[in-house]
């Protein structure tokens, strides 16, 4: 559950950096790249930071 929020805030976040760029003139293109970078990197985060830790195995 805390992945989906997680990347729900980040897709918002991604939403609003490119409408800026757009606003800025950005090409098109440039703003694509940025979003699947972004897109990227937001899942590696949010994978790293809501993954459960394994339990040590002691035997």
């Amino acid at each position: 559950m805390a992945f989906g929020i997680y990347l729900i805030g980040y897709c918002i976040l991604i939403i609003g950096l490119a409408i800026g760029a757009h606003l800025l003139h950005v090409p098109p293109k440039w703003i694509g790249v940025g979003i699947l970078c972004l897109v990227g990197i937001g899942i590696a985060r949010g994978v790293t930071k809501t993954r459960e830790k394994d339990p040590t195995s002691r035997g």
